[in-house]
């Protein structure tokens, strides 16, 4: 849709699983700005390209490009998608500029005309030359299309390969341009490649080639070297090369037409990969108006329909297809594009990162992408097998970086337990957690200045402390917070290892995961309530304030406080009620984090912090202790204060699509317990929908009594599934998913103790009792 725009209404008769143009309830602009930092411009689903404009403000981090104001200083093939930290990519960049260019390397920038405008598949900006700019996408071609004033002077395209998308933050996550190469060759289309390196993970230097070609001949067709002091200067030889930070390479083509387009080719291998990446997908004479439509169409096909709805309200139709869409942008399916080892195994990156994701959005990734899924869970494998670790984040090809635990282990528990066989083998994949569990990864060098203490790169740095002791000492940044993560990695080596039989893994991972435990101080209060995991030494506990010690990578939490980080064992939520003094307790405490003022640090908000990960299982835990209707109205009301259709819809980062993720499971009215085979039931917001779990399965969701929008008669009162009376407030895997099934609620205005079943929630965690 166009930015601004409204949706067109749907006319009364018709519903929306009838429709095939799901493209049109898709909000590119949704939470691009107050932090949601949403990727806008062009992509196929876990496509390589990502192509979109880089907009500066000097002192804002621009982290997927996009700004809602500032200057122009290019249109890029390279992004992240909803990121924090620091900006990546933002490489292999044009910027049409209009005049007499004298000093073409000089890191011009172009002003804006008007607000840019998108829909799927499509992007526009204007610039304050009267350039208009749009972009269609292939997943590893891209299409520019020019349109320069008709009366203008020369009208130029630039191609600086030094641009990328830079950091004012002052942490030392800045990318840096190291060198590279520009070259036109004699039929006129142009290769480059450029050699960069840091951002938010901290990568060496890493190269990526493109390849470009233009659909008419320009007048002129200059290379360009120079330095930031000695200005730009032509190489008549048409190439240019450059092993230096300061000396910088670039292109400048001039038009004597109004009308240019551009199709350019990326590869991480080659030039000669770019430009064939670039004729396979792209080829000469495509009409531009075809690409924008087969990027709707691929979408479409591949994600969008996979849920479908009989809802015709506007916006909550734009909050299901946006969220969707925003949640399929990464990981980049990279394979056959991997610049370090040759492999049969498909070869996934920009993992960012499985701290995010783990907790809700690989689950759902399973169930409406399960070949994508089970290539990605591969490639983690085969990173393993080639690169030593699986990765908590990875992007340019290299790991990093690890916020707290080795949470791929999460992902691979997850997927064992629910049955993901195929290709994947499975004994590496254990091979690869026990790695983790076992092996201290060489510190970060250089050391991580942010956490010098061991390495941020993959694995657990803190494993000398968690091995000797069961517990992590201040030695360690983050101990609090990678100790509770340390224990759920363990805790999903103990489901996997059970599975394959490894008799003697699994109890050693069973009891490593009861770890958390010696965290627990019994006697540290907060808001008149007893029991929180804090630091420790060996001579004892740590005194912290349980509601403000939320910090970053220096602190013992990393953020999210005592508060949120008591309850993410779920595996051993038992041991979590009995250490808070019972379920009548639990709930009391479970309440306080959602009560207006609870903090008085905070007196207009809340303890609960929706703006991150940690704690986004938090609302659903009411489940745990028999209150399933407070799970219903402490998660709604998450959802309906936090989330919009606005350009500031999201209550924080996307984080690769965790935000969204985290709503359409609300929608769905089930929440995921990753590494476990449970899901709890909430209620779902619609009259019906119907989830396509592929080879000809569904689960359809339905509801009666409800609004249909998920505002009011929110409670459920009765469920059946698969037409069979159900009064457990969960259900499992092979419940409803493997084989497909109906989930049908009967809803009303108010708590019904439905869920007589008073059997505890999840075998798994009653097992890890002593």
């Amino acid at each position: 849709m166009l930015r601004g725009s409204l949706l067109a209404p749907l006319l009364a008769v018709t519903s929306i699983a009838q429709t095939t143009d799901y493209s049109q309830f898709v909000n590119v602009f949704t939470g691009t700005e107050g932090g949601g930092n949403n990727f806008p411009g062009v992509a196929r689903p876990f496509g390589m390209v990502k192509l979109g404009p880089d907009v500066l403000v000097s002192g804002v981090d621009s982290y997927s490009g996009y700004l809602p104001n500032g200057n122009f200083s290019g249109f890029s093939m390279m992004h992240e998608q909803g990121t924090g930290g620091a900006p990546k990519y933002g490489t292999v960049a044009q910027l049409p500029l209009v005049g007499n260019i004298t000093n073409p390397l000089s890191s011009i920038t172009v002003g804006r005309a008007a607000p840019d405008e998108g829909s799927v598949g499509y992007y526009k900006a204007q610039t304050s030359d009267s350039v208009i700019v749009e972009l269609a996408a292939t997943s590893r071609a891209g299409m520019y299309q020019y349109t320069f004033p008709p009366s203008g002077p020369e009208n130029n395209i630039l191609i600086d390969v030094s641009h990328v998308v830079p950091s004012f933050r002052g942490q030392g996550l800045g990318q840096g341009y190291a060198g590279g190469h520009f070259t036109i060759k004699q039929d006129g289309h142009y290769e480059a490649s450029g050699i960069y390196n840091n951002g938010w993970n901290r990568s060496p230097n890493w190269t990526i080639y493109s390849c470009g070609y233009f659909n008419v001949t320009p007048f002129a067709a200059k290379v360009f070297s120079g330095t930031s002091t000695g200005g730009s200067v032509v190489q008549p030889s048409k190439s240019a090369n450059s092993t230096s930070s300061t000396d910088y390479v670039g292109g400048l083509f001039t038009f004597d037409t109004s009308v240019v387009s551009s199709r350019v080719g990326i590869s991480w291998i080659s030039n000669e990969k770019a430009c064939r990446n670039l004729n396979d997908q792209i080829p000469e004479s495509t009409p531009f108006s075809k690409l924008v439509q087969d990027t709707k169409t691929v979408w479409d096909r591949e994600i969008l329909s996979k849920i479908t709805t009989t809802t015709t309200n506007t916006t909550n139709l734009n909050l299901l297809y946006t969220s969707l869409y925003f949640m399929n942008l990464l990981p980049t399916n990279q394979t056959g594009e991997n610049p370090g080892w040759t492999s049969s195994e498909p070869y996934y990156q920009d993992v960012f990162t499985f701290w995010d994701t783990f907790r809700c959005s690989t689950a759902l990734m399973h169930i409406l992408s399960p070949v994508a899924y089970e290539e990605y869970i591969r490639a983690m494998i085969d990173t393993y097998r080639f690169d030593g670790y699986m990765p908590d984040g990875r992007s340019s090809n290299y790991n990093g970086r690890t916020q707290g635990g080795s949470n791929a282990d999460n992902v691979l528990a997850d997927a064992y337990v629910k049955g993901v066989r195929g290709q994947i083998y499975w004994n590496d994949g254990y091979d690869a957690m026990v790695k983790d569990a076992e092996a201290t990864p060489p510190n970060t060098n250089p050391p991580d200045p942010m956490a010098p203490d061991s390495s941020t790169k993959e694995g657990r740095g803190a494993l000398p402390d968690w091995l000797q002791y069961g517990f992590i000492t201040p030695k360690f940044t983050r101990a609090v917070s990678r100790a509770v993560e340390y224990a759920y990695n363990d805790f999903a080596l103990y489901q996997v290892a059970k599975g394959l039989g490894r008799t003697e893994g699994a109890a050693t991972y069973l009891n490593r995961s009861r770890n958390w435990r010696n965290h627990w101080n019994p006697n540290a209060t907060s808001l008149g309530f007893s029991g929180f995991v804090v630091p420790r030494d060996l001579n004892g506990f740590i005194s912290v304030d349980a509601l403000n010690a939320a910090g970053y990578w220096k602190d013992p939490y990393y953020q999210a406080s005592a508060w949120g980080y008591s309850w993410a064992d779920v595996h051993d939520f038992g041991k979590i009620v009995s250490l808070m003094g019972g379920p009548d307790t639990v709930l009391r405490r479970l309440e306080t984090m959602f009560n207006v003022g609870a903090n008085p640090s905070n007196p207009n908000g809340i303890i609960h912090d929706a703006t991150n990960e940690p704690t986004f299982n938090v609302p659903y835990l009411f489940n745990y202790i028999g209150r399933q209707d407070r799970s219903v109205f402490q998660a709604r009301g998450v959802a309906k204060r936090n989330y919009n259709t606005g350009v500031r819809g999201l209550p924080g980062n996307s984080d690769a699509g965790a935000m969204q993720t985290w709503l359409l499971w609300n929608m769905i009215g089930l929440y995921p317990i990753t590494g476990q085979t449970t899901f709890l039931i909430h209620s779902p917001w619609y009259e019906s929908m119907t989830i396509d779990l592929g080879t000809g399965k569904t689960l359809k969701v339905t509801s009666t009594g409800g609004d249909g929008n998920g505002d009011s008669n929110i409670y459920v009162q009765s469920l059946k599934v698969n037409g069979q009376t159900w009064t457990q407030n969960w259900l499992t895997w092979n419940d409803v998913f493997a084989n497909g099934g109906t989930v049908e609620f009967v809803l009303g205005p108010n708590p019904v103790q439905w869920a007589t079943e008073r059997r505890q929630l999840s075998p798994k965690y009653e097992r890890c009792q002593t």
